[in-house]
C-alpha cells in the first residue's frame, strides 16, 4: 500500500514543535543517538501518515457494505459527535502520555530502556498530530462551536490531571511506571486502533496503519523490561522484585480496563460503523491477553530459577503453584505474578466501588478493603491526590451517600479553562459530568 505524508498548517505544526521542546526536552539527544538503538528504521519524523488503498466500503453497523465516507459534513449528527469526541479523546490520550512519561524517565536503569521510552514518546507526539490533523484538514463545524485552531489549543493545553480519560490524570512515581504503563495501557492502544481502522469515516481509518506498526513497538517498550526484571528477581536481585511489580500491576492494570468505557456501551459505535466491537466484548480480550503476559512472565522466573526443568516439568510446576500455592521445588507461590480480578480497584463501569480484593475476594467492611488495597499498591501512590479521592467516593458509596454511578461521575478532575499555552497555570476544580460510551487508548 502507498502512503501519503501531510503536515498541519504552519501555525499548528509550530504550535505543535513548542509543546514539544516543554515536554520532551530530550528530543534532539534521541535524533542524535537514532541510528545507535535503531540502525533499522527511519529516523523519526513529525507528520501525519495516511495509508491509501484501503477499504472503500463500511465494514460493520446498520450500514455495512455502502461506501465510506470521506468528509466530515456527510456524517449524520450521531455519528459526527460521536467521531469528533473520540479523535479528541485519542489526541488527548496521546499528549497526556508524554506528559506521565517525562516524570520519571531519568529514573530508567538502563540507556537502553530509557531511549526505548524516549522513542515512544515522540512516536505517541506524532500520534497526538496525526488527530490534530484530521481536526485541521476537515470540517467540523456542523458538530462543534470551536474552530479547528480552538481544538487544537485546548489539547494542547491539557496537562496531567486535566485530559479526558483517567488513566491519563494519575502520576507515575517510579520507572516501574513507565515500563508497566507501556505494557497494560499501550496494550488497550492497540486495541482501540484496531478497531477504528474499520471507521466508516475513512480518513480515521487510513490514520490506523502506522500508528498500529509503532503502537508494536510501543508495546514491547514495556514487556522487554518486565521479562528482564522478572529474570533478574528470580536469580535474586532485589532492584525490581516480583512484589513490586505486582503492586505497579495492580496500580495500571483497574485503569487499563476502564479506558474501554463502561461494559453496557458501545453498541452506538459499533451500529454506526466506528468500531468492529462493543465495549466488553474487547475489553474481555484485553484481560485475557493480559492474562497470556503474566503467565509468561511466570514461565520466564521458574525457568530462571530451575534452568535444569524441561518445560514440560517447568508447565507441570506453574500449574501446580497456581492452583495449589505454597512452595515447591524452590519457588514460592507468592514470587509469582498474578493479574488483578477484573473488578479489583474500579471508579468505572459494572463493577465501579464495589469491594473485590486483588484475587476476587469479597469485603464487607470499608476498613478492611482499605487495609487491602495499602497491602496491595504502590506505598507512593497511596499518597496521591487520585487515591484519597478515590477512597472518599469510595466511603461515600459505602455509606449509601452516592450511588457507584454518581460517585464515578463525581471524581474531580483538573479541566484547564481558557488556557493560551501548555505552561499556563490556569486551571480550577470542576465536576466532570460526561458519560463514556467507550474509551480510546494511546
Amino acid at each position: 500500500m502507498r502512503t501519503r505524508e501531510a503536515l498541519l498548517p504552519p501555525k499548528l505544526h509550530k504550535a505543535v514543535e513548542r509543546w514539544r521542546e516543554t515536554f520532551i526536552p530530550d528530543y534532539d539527544y534521541l535524533l542524535e543517538n537514532w541510528d545507535q538503538y535503531f540502525p533499522k528504521e527511519p529516523v523519526f519524523r513529525l507528520c501525519a501518515f495516511r495509508e491509501l488503498g484501503m477499504c472503500d466500503e463500511i465494514e460493520c453497523g446498520d450500514e455495512k457494505g455502502q461506501p465510506k465516507l470521506t468528509r466530515a459534513r456527510d456524517l449524520s449528527e450521531e455519528r459526527g459527535h460521536h467521531l469528533l469526541g473520540a479523535i479528541k479523546a485519542q489526541a488527548s490520550t496521546e499528549f497526556g502520555s508524554i506528559q506521565q512519561h517525562r516524570l520519571t524517565l531519568a529514573r530508567a536503569q538502563s540507556a537502553e530502556e530509557q531511549i526505548w521510552v524516549m522513542r515512544m514518546m515522540a512516536e505517541e507526539l506524532r500520534h497526538g498530530y496525526q488527530m490534530l490533523h484530521l481536526l485541521s484538514e476537515d470540517d467540523w463545524s456542523a458538530y462543534t462551536e470551536q474552530s479547528s485552531e480552538d481544538m487544537v489549543e485546548e489539547i494542547l493545553a491539557m496537562q496531567t490531571g486535566s485530559h479526558i480519560l483517567g488513566a491519563f490524570n494519575v502520576d507515575f512515581d517510579s520507572f516501574a511506571d513507565n515500563i508497566t504503563f507501556c505494557a497494560l495501557i499501550d496494550r488497550v492502544g492497540k486495541y482501540q486502533l484496531t478497531m477504528q481502522k474499520v471507521s466508516a469515516y475513512k480518513p480515521m481509518a487510513e490514520s490506523m496503519p502506522r500508528m498500529l506498526r509503532e503502537e508494536a513497538f510501543h508495546l514491547a517498550t514495556g514487556v522487554v523490561p518486565m521479562r528482564r526484571w522478572v529474570t533478574a528477581a528470580a536469580k535474586g536481585e532485589i532492584f525490581i522484585t516480583t512484589e513490586m511489580l505486582q503492586k505497579v500491576v495492580n496500580k495500571w492494570l483497574p485503569r487499563g480496563l476502564e479506558m474501554f468505557g463502561d461494559e453496557r456501551g458501545g453498541a452506538s459505535n459499533v451500529r454506526m460503523g466506528l468500531k468492529p466491537q462493543k465495549n466488553e466484548e474487547a475489553q474481555i480480550e484485553y484481560y485475557d491477553e493480559v492474562l497470556k503476559l503474566v503467565d509468561d512472565l511466570n514461565m520466564r522466573f521458574i525457568r530462571t530459577r530451575l534452568p535444569k526443568l524441561s518445560q514440560g516439568d517447568a508447565d507441570k510446576l506453574y500449574e501446580k503453584l497456581r492452583s495449589d500455592g505454597g512452595r515447591s521445588e524452590g519457588v514460592d507461590a507468592d514470587e509469582l505474578l498474578y493479574t488483578p480480578h477484573r473488578d479489583f480497584f474500579r471508579r468505572r463501569g459494572v463493577p465501579a466501588f464495589r469491594l473485590t480484593g486483588a484475587r476476587g475476594e469479597t469485603f464487607d467492611e470499608y476498613g478492611a478493603y482499605l487495609e487491602h488495597l495499602r497491602r496491595h499498591l504502590p506505598e507512593s501512590y497511596l499518597a496521591s491526590s487520585d487515591f484519597k479521592e478515590y477512597a472518599e467516593k469510595l466511603g461515600e458509596v459505602v455509606r449509601g451517600e452516592l450511588t457507584a454511578d454518581e460517585a464515578g461521575r463525581k471524581m474531580r478532575t483538573l479541566r484547564r479553562v481558557a488556557a493560551t499555552c501548555p505552561c499556563s497555570k490556569s486551571v480550577r476544580w470542576v465536576r466532570d459530568e460526561a458519560e463514556d460510551d467507550g474509551g480510546n487508548g494511546s
